[in-house]
């Protein structure tokens, strides 16, 4: 069984959509990839930005307190003319400050609550040379909150003003009165200040004490909030999650002036970003690839599919054997190509069809001539006998055909004549009519009786049938002296047969087995008397089953009535008239079947008998 194939626009619409669904996915899912690390990244910023934001609120409002304090301080010791480190140790316990240090205009300390710091030049350390500004013009001057140089265990924040008599005084204080002055400042700053739409920001102490929070846990510890931050894990500005109040989040934390501020974005919502952003993106994806798909879909059916389907019509026609047939498809020059080739291949077909149908056409008439040659094809054929009067005739279907009629004398008194049909038509049908004409005449002439004639026959045309033909065929030995005709029937056409009374009847009689059908079949020897005048006519069913344009056949009535009609004409006539009748009524309708006629009248001496025996 052939393989069941499926149309070329079929194969390429599901292949171009398995190509448009690899490609709308693998578009997804980079653009989800890209989305979710261009939503992380925009994460961390949002959160760096506020936490810088925040930090800096703190670093402006510490700077801002401790300058306040420093331009008091100032205030007081640009009333003396004396500063000195006693007066400097008053200072501190009526500001509460940790430290006051007065430096020269040399960058000398010159007084100060740390006797030990008394006569230090500012500039040989890191952190106290950045107070030397305030001795090239700068008036105030703030650090960060840091550990000191000389401990880092201690953290303070210093401030310096410049003094009108000279030299500049340094303010620290520590932790405790940092928080104290900030504290307050610090929670009212993460109160109102959101992380995109439901982050927020908590600040926490040293002591990871929640200085300030958006849900008032101020004072408890950070880990309440769900966040237990490890500084040796995750580095400052550096993404982390956590579960904070029970919802996951995206964290960053910082620590500024003693404060550790943490950044807070639920993670739903940094991720809305990017699903608003897929899901948009991927709508217009789904429209884009609908529409391409559409487009390329069309553009290939119509220029290549279409066109195809234009040239396989062109072929089915030229299949089915109308090669007169033109393709004519040129909408590009591939096609006109095609179509140049496919005209030519059939233009080089028909001249060898032509080629071939003239060289069989002359081999037919070459095996037609053959065939009719051997045939008796002289008429009258004995004109020196008298005793009858013969004369046949065969009109094949095609150029050679199956059947046959024959007459000839198997002695001085006797002769054989015979109409047979093989099976089939053309070329096969004639060879094997040729084998059978040669087997029957062969045993016809060596003396047999005209049953043993057609037994021996079908004994030697079965052997080696592997075709499976057969012939029918009837055929009579005629005493001329006497009118008597013996005769065997393999199962063919009953002849008809004109006695004196005027008019023709079919001589009905057992028809045997057809030849070459079965071995081991015995024929039945028939009889027949004929009188002066008589007359035998002998045809194959090509006669009788001629049909015109209806469908109609020429039938075993019409056959009668035409011979009763032509009664009284020679054989010659008799057949000529049958022809003509048969060709009036078939008309335009080709001739089906081989047409083959044998008409004998048996003229005898006055003496003859006239009686008929079967």
């Amino acid at each position: 069984m052939k393989r069941k194939t499926k149309k070329l626009s079929q194969a390429f619409q599901r292949r171009l959509l398995i190509l448009v669904l690899v490609a709308f996915l693998g578009t997804t899912v980079f653009l989800w990839l890209f989305q979710t690390e261009l939503s992380e990244r925009n994460t961390a910023q949002l959160l760096k930005l506020n936490i810088s934001d925040v930090r800096q609120d703190i670093v402006d409002a510490s700077d801002e307190n401790l300058l306040a304090l420093t331009r008091q301080i100032a205030g007081e010791l640009n009333a003396v003319d004396n500063i000195t480190s006693e007066l400097l140790f008053a200072l501190t316990a009526q500001y509460d400050v940790t430290e006051i240090n007065y430096v020269g205009s040399d960058g000398v300390i010159r007084a100060s609550t740390y006797p030990d710091f008394l006569n230090y030049d500012m500039r040989s350390g890191q952190q106290s040379a950045e107070f030397m500004v305030l001795l090239s013009g700068e008036t105030e001057y703030v650090q960060s909150y840091q550990p000191v140089s000389y401990d880092a265990s201690i953290s303070r924040k210093y401030g310096g003003v410049v003094l009108e008599n000279g030299g500049f005084v340094q303010v620290g204080y520590g932790a405790e009165r940092f928080q104290k002055d900030i504290d307050s400042f610090v929670v009212g700053v993460t109160r109102n200040r959101h992380v995109g739409e439901g982050g927020f920001i908590i600040i926490a102490n040293e002591s990871w004490s929640i200085v300030s929070a958006p849900n008032g846990n101020e004072g408890k510890n950070l880990s309440v909030t769900g966040i237990h931050l490890d500084t040796n894990a995750v580095t400052p500005g550096q993404v982390f999650t956590a579960q904070v109040y029970g919802q996951d989040c995206y964290c960053m934390y910082k620590m500024q002036e003693g404060y550790t501020m943490v950044a807070v974005m639920p993670q739903q919502e940094a991720a809305l970003s990017r699903n608003v952003a897929v899901g948009m993106t991927t709508a217009i994806e789904i429209v884009v690839f609908a529409a391409l798909f559409v487009m390329i879909y069309y553009l290939v059916k119509r220029l290549v599919v279409d066109n195809i389907h234009r040239i396989n019509g062109s072929l089915s026609q030229i299949t089915d054997g109308d090669l007169d047939t033109v393709v004519d498809v040129r909408s590009h020059q591939e096609f006109a190509s095609l179509s140049d080739d496919i005209n030519s291949t059939v233009d080089t077909l028909k001249r060898y069809i032509a080629d071939a149908a003239a060289r069989i056409d002359t081999e037919l008439a070459f095996a037609k001539a053959i065939q009719h040659g051997s045939l008796p094809s002289v008429f009258p054929p004995y004109p020196q006998r008298g005793e009858f009067a013969i004369h046949a005739a065969m009109h094949t279907a095609k150029e050679v055909g199956g059947d046959f009629y024959d007459f000839y004398f198997v002695d001085e008194d006797t002769l054989a004549f015979l109409v047979a049909d093989v099976s089939g038509k053309g070329i096969p049908a004639a060879m094997f009519m040729m084998e059978a004409k040669t087997l029957l005449k062969s045993c016809a002439e060596s003396g047999m009786d005209v049953d043993q004639v057609f037994t021996v026959a079908n004994e030697k045309l079965c052997e080696g049938n592997e075709t499976g033909m057969f012939v029918t065929a009837w055929m009579g030995l005629l005493n001329t002296k006497t009118g008597k005709v013996t005769f065997a029937n393999a199962g063919h056409n009953p002849p008809l047969v004109k006695h004196g009374d005027g008019s023709f009847t079919y001589l009905k009689s057992r028809p045997g087995f057809v030849l070459a059908g079965m071995e081991g079949i015995r024929y039945r020897k028939n009889e027949l008397q004929l009188a002066p005048g008589d007359i035998i006519y002998l045809y194959t069913d090509g006669v009788t089953e001629a049909t015109d344009a209806n469908s109609d056949l020429y039938g075993e009535k019409r056959l009668l009535t035409i011979l009763d009609e032509n009664v009284n004409r020679n054989p010659e006539e008799i057949c000529d008239a049958v022809k003509k009748d048969v060709d009036a009524f078939v008309g335009e309708a080709p001739q089906f079947d081989d047409i083959t006629m044998l008409s004998i009248v048996y003229k005898g001496s006055p003496e003859a008998p006239g009686k008929e025996t079967t």
